[in-house]
C-alpha cells in the first residue's frame, strides 16, 4: 500500500457572508480532499453552509482556469488561447503604460468581494492603482447605504455580539433569511426560541427563514421606514419607552417623536401592504419584551430609501433602553469594531499630490459607455477585474455588457473560471482559490480576526493576486518598497498587533475584545457620542438630519405598464454569482426562478413551471415560473444571480435592475424595480 501523507491546514471562508467561518482543509499528498467547519471556533462550531463544504468542488473544477488566456475571438465570444505568464504580464504593463502615460484615471479597477481577504483584496492592488494614480473605485454595490446610515446613527458599523442573541426573549430579522445566508445566526436564534423567544421576520419574501418565525411581516420593498415610525408612534402613545436612556443617551427626540406621531399605524398600514394590527402587535412586541434584538440585514437597504430605512430601524434600540442589555439593541454589522490598518494595506501616500477622480461601481454600464469630457474626465480604456463578476452582478446589465464589449476597451480579468465578465476580457489571469494563499480575514457578523493558510500549492499556473499585482508594478518600474512585502508581512501589517498574529497562526483565529453590552451608558462613537436620532453631518449635506420614509424611484401603483415590484434576492444555493457553475449546487437550485403569487399569475395565465418573459424598458429576462406564496401579491421574487450564459436566454435578472441610487451611500437600488410577467 502507498504511503498517504496527510494533513489538516486551518483557514477561513473567503466569502461575502456574515459568518466568516473557520475551516479545516484535510490534504492528502498535496491535494485537498475534504473542507470543514473548524470546531474550535465557538462561532463556526464545526458547521459549514451546503456551498462552502463542497469548496473542493470549486479549486478542482474541470472548468477552472489554470492558464493565462488571451482572447481570439470577437469580446464575449469566450474564444481564447494559452499564453505564457511572462508574454501575458508583458504585453498588459505595455498597454497600461501607453494609457497612464495620456492619462492614468483613463485606467479603472474594479474588485469587491470575491473574497473578503484584506490581503487578497484591497492591498496589493490598492498600493499599485495608487501608484499608478489610475480612477478610484467607490465601491459601493452591497452595503454603503446601510453602512452610512449606522455610521450617522451609531456612529460606525457596531452593534451586539451575535452570540448574546441567544439570550434575546424577542428577536426581530428585518431584511435577512438566515437560513440561507447568515447560518450561524440561526442556530443562536434557534436557541433562543428553544428557550422562549419570539421570532418575527420582516421581508417581502416568504423565506425559509420566515416559516420558522411566530410571525411574518409581508411588508412591499422599500417600506421598511415607514413600519419603523409606526412602531415609534406606538411606542410613543403607549408610553413603551425608557425616558431615561433616551434623556441619557440620545440626540434629537423632540423632533423624531413629532415626525413619528405622523405616522399612525393606519398611515403605514396603507403604504406597507400590511394590517394595522400586525403593526400594533410588532410595536407592543418592541415595547413590552425584555432583552429585545433587531438583526437587520443588507436586503432592505437597496431601494432608493434604504440609508434613511436603516437610520430609522437603528433608532428602535435607544427609545427602549434595549443598549442596557447585551442581548438586546441591534445588529447589522459589526465590522467597524476592528482596528484594520488600512492605510498601511493600501499606501492611498502613494498618490502624492494627486487626486484621481471616483467612479461608482455601481453605475459600470453607463461610465463605460461614456466619452470624455470636462466633467467626466477621460473615457476609461482600460479595466482591471478581480474579486468581482461585474456583466452579471452589476445593475442594468444591458448597459454593462455594452460597455464591456467596446473594441477599444482593454480589459484583464483576474478570475477561476469563463464568468460572464471574463468571456469579454482581452487577457485572463488564472487567480489562485482560497486554499492555495495566504489570508487575514475579519468580518461583519462576529468580532474574530481569522488567517487563512495555503493548504496546498497553487494548481495549475494560478498566482495569487498579490503576485499578480507585484509582477506588474515591477513590469512598470515601481520600486518603492511596499511591492516587495509578502504576504505573510501583508497579514502581519493588516491588524498590526504582533502578539495577535502569533495567535492567529497557532489558532486560526482570535477574538477581539468588545464588551458584551457595549452601548449600556451610551459611549456610541458618534460625534456627540449619543445615539444620534438627528444627525448634523447629513443636515450639513443638505439632507434631512431624521429618519424619514424616503419612497422607490419605482413605487408599486405609479406605472400601469409595469404594475409588480421586483426584488431579487440570492438563489440558496448560490453566494451572488459565485459557486452557480458547482455543478452539484446548480443541480439543487434547477434552474432561475421567478417566485410569483397565485393571484398575480392566475391574472396572466401563468402556470407554475411557465417559461415567462420578465421586462421593463431597461432589458427583458427569460426563466420559469413558480407559482407560490412565498411571492405576496403584487410582488415577485427573481432569485439570482444566475450567470448569464447558464440562463435560459442568455440574461440574468440584472437586465432589469437600474442605476438609480439610494439616498446615502451611493448605492445600487436593486430591490426598487418595477417589471410586468408574461408566458414567453
Amino acid at each position: 500500500m502507498s504511503h498517504i501523507a496527510s494533513n489538516v491546514v486551518r483557514g477561513a471562508c473567503p466569502h461575502d457572508c456574515p459568518d466568516t467561518c473557520a475551516l479545516l482543509t484535510t490534504v492528502e499528498n498535496g491535494r485537498a480532499v475534504k473542507v470543514q467547519g473548524n470546531p474550535a471556533h465557538p462561532m463556526t462550531d464545526g458547521v459549514l453552509c451546503a456551498k462552502v463544504s463542497r469548496y473542493t468542488e470549486r479549486t478542482y473544477h474541470p472548468e477552472r482556469v489554470l492558464t493565462p488566456l488571451r482572447r481570439v475571438g470577437p469580446k464575449g465570444s469566450g474564444q481564447f488561447e494559452p499564453v505564457g505568464w511572462d508574454e501575458a504580464l508583458d504585453a498588459i504593463a505595455a498597454r497600461l503604460q501607453a494609457i497612464a502615460a495620456r492619462d492614468p484615471q483613463a485606467i479603472l479597477p474594479y474588485s469587491y468581494a470575491g473574497t473578503m481577504g484584506l490581503v487578497q483584496g484591497e492591498s496589493m492592488a490598492a498600493r499599485f492603482f495608487h501608484q499608478l494614480g489610475a480612477s478610484l473605485l467607490d465601491r459601493t454595490i452591497c452595503a454603503s447605504a446601510g453602512a452610512e446610515a449606522l455610521t450617522q446613527t451609531l456612529g460606525n458599523k457596531v452593534g451586539m455580539k451575535v452570540q448574546h442573541f441567544a439570550e434575546s426573549k424577542l428577536i426581530v430579522i428585518w431584511g435577512s433569511n438566515p437560513i440561507g445566508s447568515n447560518l450561524h445566526f440561526w442556530r443562536i436564534a434557534q436557541e433562543a426560541k428553544r428557550n422562549g423567544a419570539r421570532l418575527v421576520c420582516i421581508d417581502p419574501r416568504r423565506t425559509e427563514t420566515a416559516d420558522k418565525c411566530h410571525e411574518h411581516i409581508a411588508l412591499r420593498p422599500g417600506t421598511d421606514a415607514a413600519l419603523a415610525l409606526a412602531v415609534m408612534h406606538e411606542l410613543i402613545q403607549h408610553g413603551w419607552l425608557d425616558q431615561d436612556y433616551i434623556d441619557r443617551y440620545t440626540l434629537g427626540w423632540p423632533a423624531l417623536r413629532e415626525r413619528a406621531l405622523q405616522w399612525a399605524p393606519e398611515r403605514a398600514a396603507a403604504v406597507c401592504g400590511v394590517p394595522a394590527e400586525q403593526i400594533c402587535r410588532l410595536a407592543q412586541d418592541w415595547g413590552t419584551t425584555t432583552p429585545a434584538a433587531i438583526r437587520l440585514n443588507y436586503g432592505m437597504q437597496r431601494v432608493h430609501g434604504g440609508g434613511n430605512a436603516v437610520r430609522a430601524i437603528a433608532c428602535l434600540p435607544a427609545l427602549t433602553g434595549a443598549w442596557r442589555h447585551r442581548a438586546g439593541g441591534l445588529l447589522m454589522s459589526s465590522s467597524g469594531h476592528f482596528p484594520v490598518r488600512r492605510a498601511a494595506l493600501q499606501r492611498p501616500d502613494l498618490l502624492g499630490e494627486r487626486r484621481p477622480r471616483t467612479l461608482n461601481m455601481s453605475t459600470i454600464g453607463d461610465d463605460l459607455l461614456r466619452h470624455s469630457s470636462s466633467t467626466f474626465g477621460p473615457r476609461v480604456e482600460a479595466l482591471i477585474v478581480y474579486n468581482s463578476n461585474p456583466v452579471a452582478v452589476a445593475p442594468h446589465s444591458g448597459r454593462v455588457v455594452q460597455g464591456f464589449a467596446r473594441e477599444d476597451l482593454f480589459t484583464v480579468v483576474l478570475e477561476h473560471f469563463r464568468t460572464d465578465t471574463a468571456d469579454h476580457a482581452d487577457y485572463i489571469l488564472p487567480a489562485t482559490t482560497q486554499l492555495e494563499h495566504w489570508d487575514i480575514h475579519t468580518t461583519y457578523g462576529h468580532t474574530d480576526v481569522l488567517l487563512n493558510r495555503p493548504a496546498i500549492a497553487p494548481v495549475g499556473q494560478a498566482r495569487t493576486n498579490t503576485d499578480i499585482f507585484r509582477a506588474l508594478a515591477a513590469r512598470m518600474g515601481f520600486d518603492d518598497p511596499c511591492f516587495a512585502e509578502t504576504d505573510v508581512q501583508l497579514c502581519r501589517s493588516a491588524i498590526g498587533d504582533a502578539q495577535d498574529f502569533e495567535v492567529l497562526l497557532a489558532h486560526g483565529f482570535a477574538s477581539l475584545p468588545v464588551p458584551d453590552a457595549p452601548f449600556a451608558e451610551g459611549n456610541f462613537p458618534t460625534p456627540s457620542g449619543k445615539c444620534e436620532f438627528f444627525s448634523q453631518r447629513l443636515a450639513d449635506q443638505g439632507l434631512d438630519g431624521l429618519p424619514d420614509h424616503v419612497p422607490n424611484h419605482e413605487p408599486v401603483g405609479s406605472d400601469p405598464r409595469h404594475p409588480l415590484a421586483m426584488i431579487s434576492p440570492p438563489a440558496r444555493n448560490f453566494l451572488n454569482s459565485t459557486f452557480v457553475n458547482v455543478q452539484s449546487l446548480r443541480d439543487i437550485e434547477g434552474e432561475p426562478w421567478l417566485e410569483i403569487h397565485p393571484q398575480d399569475a392566475a391574472s396572466r395565465g401563468i402556470a407554475d413551471g411557465t417559461v415567462v418573459e420578465v421586462f421593463n424598458d431597461r432589458g427583458r429576462y427569460r426563466c420559469k415560473a413558480r407559482v407560490s406564496d412565498r411571492a405576496r401579491p403584487g410582488v415577485v421574487n427573481g432569485l439570482g444571480i444566475w450567470w448569464r450564459k447558464l440562463g435560459l436566454g442568455g440574461t440574468n435578472v440584472n437586465e432589469l435592475t437600474s442605476q438609480k441610487l439610494t439616498d446615502m451611500g451611493r448605492a445600487p437600488v436593486f430591490y426598487d424595480c418595477l417589471v410586468e410577467v408574461a408566458c414567453a
